[in-house]
């Protein structure tokens, strides 16, 4: 599988080194061009290049990790999306400091806004309830495979996202829909930053 990123922090980063151990090729990509990303490339290794966001979201699979303010400028440029499996792993921080605050959404999740953003794009909500140093990490451990939670609209979308991070290692778990599912593990949501494992 062909996967792209629209940004290159942490998560994006870790997402990608699980999917080159197991032979995928990733697209990164940021909002600095890919000139400042080849010190990255060259540490990831031949299934890594580096381009613009547009080229990156023309990917078998395109994960959407950057910081909740910058969303509408990262998608702005991209090409309609039509049928393609977006991961969405930000959170709806509208800012960090000095203290943490929540965007104000109204009635909408957090999936639900980007997906609005993403007209024809099958969005499903993964890997933002993890902190990136809890997602770089072989998640399988002694005591059982690293949970993940995921929810989305579309069956299919989250067929190919629970195939892909069960073979990093992960354990996904499906919530349902990008309203349902995407309330628990969102930002305030019971299953946000919860760390769990699956015995098997």
């Amino acid at each position: 599988m062909r996967i792209g990123t629209l940004g290159a922090g942490a998560i994006a980063q870790a997402i990608a080194r699980h999917a080159i151990r197991h032979g995928h090729e990733v697209v990164l990509s940021n909002s600095r061009g890919p000139a400042s990303l080849a010190p990255l490339v060259q540490d990831l290794g031949a299934l890594a290049t580096a381009a613009t966001p547009a080229e990156a979201a023309t990917a078998d699979l395109v994960v959407l990790a950057v910081p909740w303010p910058r969303i509408p400028d990262a998608v702005a440029g991209l090409p309609r999306l039509d049928g393609t499996v977006v991961i969405d792993a930000t959170n709806q921080f509208a800012s960090l400091s000095p203290k943490p605050e929540i965007a104000d959404l109204g009635d909408l999740t957090g999936s639900e806004y980007v997906s609005s953003l993403l007209p024809g794009a099958r969005v499903v909500k993964a890997f933002n309830a993890l902190y990136g140093q809890f997602i770089a990490p072989d998640p399988r451990h002694e005591a059982g495979r690293q949970v993940l939670f995921l929810a989305g609209d579309d069956t299919d979308a989250k067929n190919t996202v629970r195939d892909l991070t069960s073979e990093f290692g992960f354990a996904p778990v499906d919530l349902g829909t990008l309203r349902e599912g995407g309330r628990l593990i969102q930002l305030g949501g019971p299953l946000s930053a919860l760390h769990a494992l699956k015995q098997d």
